[in-house]
């Protein structure tokens, strides 16, 4: 899929999305608490790459995190604008997060990568490096499975990745991963994050 196609995926459905997956409510606890922990670790401005409608981006505001929404779908910047006005949020892309090298205290990358193929998600890790401080933190969702694979997602084509495989990216990139996550929830995909910090030359 292209950038192109997927923000026109998510544009046409963005007020659907935001209904039922743009709250924390939608969101386990599990996965409130790691975020809510590693924000606890960060030192700087935050980026919530492919924020959505905004719902994490407005949670790490809530604790206190100097946070900043960014998303390629100028659908759901303007839904989070309207839905959460204290936090900032602009159009921007995992691959050109365009900051200044070494500004960023973390990267939130929640599920932001799941359409894109290996080489993309492997440029993107790339970018998140360069804009993070040595020490910065960063964490991922994503789904998970056994191989490298698209599926048929609701809204475009999706990609599962085992986690040692998306782990590997992650150290190429230029971190030190921290935790891994692996859990399947009933009803729903089989789920894993990964932690890292930026690896301190």
């Amino acid at each position: 899929m292209t950038l192109a196609e997927v923000q026109r995926a998510y544009g046409s459905r963005a007020a659907e999305y935001a209904e039922h997956l743009g709250l924390m409510e939608a969101v386990t606890e599990t996965d409130r608490e790691l975020v809510r922990s590693w924000a606890k670790t960060l030192t700087g401005p935050v980026l919530d790459v492919g924020c959505g409608p905004g719902h994490w981006s407005a949670y790490l505001h809530a604790l206190g995190v100097d946070v900043t929404g960014i998303d390629p779908t100028p659908e759901f910047i303007m839904h989070a604008r309207s839905a959460h006005p204290a936090v900032a949020f602009r159009e921007g892309r995992a691959e050109h997060l365009d900051v200044p090298e070494e500004s960023l205290g973390g990267v939130l990358a929640w599920y932001s990568l799941i359409h894109a193929q290996a080489a993309e998600v492997a440029a993107a890790l790339v970018e998140f490096a360069r804009a993070l401080r040595p020490g910065g933190g960063l964490v991922i969702g994503f789904f998970e499975g056994p191989v490298f694979e698209p599926f048929d997602h609701a809204i475009t084509t999706a990609y599962r990745w085992p986690v040692d495989a998306l782990s590997i990216l992650v150290r190429e990139a230029g971190f030190t991963v921290t935790e891994t996550h692996m859990r399947t929830d009933p009803g729903v995909r089989p789920h894993g994050a990964i932690t890292a910090i930026q690896t301190v030359p």
